[in-house]
């Protein structure tokens, strides 16, 4: 039998357990516990008056938000949602014809054909047509067939806008100057 062999882990193994109960002791005797619970109540206060300072600036931020949304739209609103009268006297008066509200036939370049293809598409009013983007008057184009490849829609919009703010001396100008309205 190998003595050598056997205080290898006897030594490890003692020491293991000295250690253990020197630990236990010492530790067993310190009875000193940190008391927290003062300075856990101050940080919930802090933290409980930091939440209530930021629902009061959400409140004054939402409140500045809407007020602002509000002026912005009362600045807007008159120019653009602002439903403008149409004037039948004026237009037949420059057009020496009887001109119908929401006619897009008025407009240069667009005929009954035209005109029943971009009402299809929801376009029925002279601003709505204004407020079309151009690419999407030519896509409604396109849609009727290559028949209607000869005709241009970049003035349209421009055009309906005028009909739409009863500006008919200018339209008249604009299309006397201008060949089947194009720019």
């Amino acid at each position: 039998m190998d003595f050598s062999n056997i205080w290898c882990w006897l030594i490890p193994a003692l020491t293991g357990i000295i250690c253990g109960i020197l630990g236990y002791l010492i530790g067993r005797g310190s009875k000193t516990t940190i008391d927290n619970t003062a300075e856990l109540n101050e940080w919930k206060n802090k933290n409980a008056k930091l939440k209530a300072d930021l629902d009061a600036c959400n409140g004054k931020l939402a409140v500045a938000s809407t007020a602002a949304v509000a002026a912005t739209a009362a600045a807007i609103i008159p120019e653009t949602e602002k439903e403008i009268p149409f004037d039948a006297a004026a237009a037949k008066a420059v057009f020496g014809k009887t001109v119908k509200k929401d006619d897009l036939k008025i407009v240069e370049g667009i005929g009954p054909k035209i005109e029943s293809m971009f009402k299809e598409s929801g376009i029925t009013t002279w601003k709505k047509l204004s407020e079309t983007p151009v690419a999407k008057c030519q896509e409604i184009l396109d849609g009727g067939g290559p028949r209607y490849k000869v005709h241009d829609p970049a003035s349209w919009p421009m055009q309906a806008k005028m009909c739409y703010e009863n500006k008919w001396k200018a339209l008249l100008k604009w299309q006397d100057e201008h060949d089947h309205g194009k720019l």
